[in-house]
């Protein structure tokens, strides 16, 4: 259910990272270690199921919206999730790194 602005004591705005801004050039991530990187957290940091679950929520979008300065690898092992990493063109553009 919808609540009004005044409900809540602060609003921020909703800006994200660019790929060149949020992931080294040179390495490739999951999903839920972007999720991790968006929220300021090591892409490694323990998280519990639930907290871990709301993060992706953010980052699947994120990556959706991010598509054209990414490349994806495919998964290392048959069941194993891909890889994503920052496009060289999106390095170029930003200049970031």
């Amino acid at each position: 259910m919808p609540k009004p602005k005044e409900a809540f004591e602060e609003t921020f705005p909703c800006d994200f990272y660019t790929p060149a801004e949020l992931l080294e050039p040179d390495l490739l991530y999951t999903i839920p270690e972007i999720a991790r990187l968006l929220q300021g957290l090591d892409p490694e940091a323990t998280v519990d199921p639930d907290t871990e679950a709301v993060l992706i929520d953010w980052a699947v979008p994120w990556v959706i919206v991010n598509g054209e300065d990414l490349v994806i690898a495919e998964p290392l092992e048959e069941n194993g999730p891909g890889y994503y990493g920052v496009a060289p063109h999106a390095l170029e553009d930003d200049g970031a790194h």
